[in-house]
């Protein structure tokens, strides 16, 4: 979840001689507060793709760079008494290698910059960067360089460089109508994770794991665009308020299958002790950070890429034929939201 690459939401006016100057950040929202920032921000001449996708893009005089950042902010996004400092480590790597799976690119680089109260053992700043490194190693990818501060909580911001090794990325703006959609990766276990841990459970001990440290398919992303792919996105957010983001960047409308969508064990076991509808994390949860991509109908899906739904006219997202907000308020995780 590339922060300042999600934005699709609209600003009602950044002037600070009106009322919406005065407004609030809480007020503003996390979309509109984004649509309010890259509106202000000039492009450059060597920028192929700005704020709006999963990574930009910018120009080198050999190629291409794609390039993401994301923040992870303690009590936001991980606890301490929740996670260990290995786990945190894997996780803010692997939210950042997944944006640019999802742009079909091949991860390259890290960089991190670490906040950290005084207080912080260097141990756990150490087993962190273990972490970090351990999750790039995966994908081939190294940690190049970053920087430390003193802050009150620990926060950690990556920023993630990747290579499209000579081919088009893969943009949220492609879908076309008879496209089919299609998911590789798993849904609602980092959601179902959550909510067992707030409730002060540790079981099922699979779904604790996956909130602590996601396992995004990275290979797929680079695997998609060589199938032909006409459009991707990772999901941070949410399948419905990711897939929307799609939606509205193509033109389209998404119709999505819940016959399609698997919900395993774990999951159903979890939603039973807890009272809740495990479909309800698999449409709305994030940061599992699956791969969603469309392709032409006639395309064979590769390997471990499972068919979901389908593009057709129209706006927005549906479910089994009702709207999004059946089975979501706003719409997934938003920052600043009630």
């Amino acid at each position: 979840m590339a922060a300042m690459a999600t934005g699709s939401g609209t600003s009602s006016g950044t002037s600070s001689g009106t009322s919406a100057g005065r407004e609030t950040v809480g007020e503003l929202g996390e979309l509109g507060l984004i649509a309010a920032i890259t509106g202000r921000l000039a492009s450059g001449a060597d920028v192929e793709l700005g704020p709006g996708d999963d990574a930009a893009i910018v120009r080198t005089t050999d190629g291409l760079v794609v390039a993401t950042t994301d923040v992870l902010v303690e009590g936001v996004h991980f606890r301490r008494d929740w996670s260990e400092a290995l786990d945190v480590g894997h996780k803010a790597a692997a939210q950042n290698l997944a944006d640019v799976a999802a742009m079909g690119a091949r991860p390259v680089a890290l960089l991190v910059g670490l906040g950290a109260p005084a207080s912080l053992p260097v141990a756990w700043a150490l087993a962190l960067a273990d972490g970090l490194s351990a999750e790039a190693a995966l994908v081939g990818a190294a940690v190049v360089g970053g920087d430390v501060v003193a802050a009150e909580q620990v926060i950690v911001s990556v920023t993630a460089l990747g290579s499209l090794d000579g081919r088009a990325p893969v943009k949220r703006s492609g879908a076309k109508v008879g496209d089919v959609v299609a998911l590789c990766g798993r849904l609602g276990w980092s959601a179902g994770g959550l909510a067992v841990l707030s409730r002060g459970f540790r079981s099922p001990r699979v779904l604790a794991a996956a909130h602590r440290r996601p396992e995004p398919p990275y290979a797929a992303g680079p695997q998609a665009a060589l199938a032909g792919a006409t459009s991707m996105v990772d999901v941070s957010d949410g399948l419905l308020s990711d897939l929307s983001h799609v939606a509205t960047a193509s033109g389209v409308a998404i119709e999505l299958e819940v016959a399609a969508l698997e919900i395993g064990a774990p999951l159903h076991d979890a939603a039973a002790a807890l009272g809740k509808d495990p479909l309800e994390w698999v449409l709305t949860g994030g940061e599992d950070h699956a791969l969603v991509a469309t392709f032409p109908s006639a395309t064979a899906l590769p390997a471990g890429w499972v068919r979901i739904g389908h593009v057709v006219l129209g706006a927005g997202v549906t479910v089994s034929g009702l709207p999004a907000g059946a089975y979501q308020g706003p719409g997934g995780w938003r920052h600043y939201s009630a």
